[in-house]
C-alpha cells in the first residue's frame, strides 16, 4: 500500500517525519513487513521425514546406551 506525503511551505522536516510515522502506523505497514520477514516457511515433506528418522535414530542410540549402562 502506498501513500504520499507532501510538504507545505511552512512545514519543517520534523513535522514531515511525524506525518510519515503516523501514516505508517495508520496503514499498519510496519506490521506487515515484520510478518513477512519473520514468517517461518512450512517444512517440506522430505524434510519432515528426515527429521523424524533422525529423532528415531537418536532415541534408539539413547536406549542402547542406557541398556549397556553407560548412561
Amino acid at each position: 500500500m502506498s501513500f504520499k506525503i507532501t510538504r507545505q511551505p511552512q512545514e519543517n522536516t520534523f513535522t514531515l517525519i511525524r506525518k510519515f510515522s503516523t501514516k505508517v502506523k495508520q496503514y499498519k505497514i510496519l506490521k506487515e513487513v515484520k510478518e513477512k520477514i519473520y514468517r517461518e516457511k512450512p517444512k517440506s515433506r522430505d524434510k519432515k521425514k528426515i527429521d523424524a528418522l533422525r529423532k528415531i535414530e537418536i532415541q534408539n542410540k539413547y536406549k542402547r546406551l542406557k541398556k549397556l549402562g553407560k548412561i
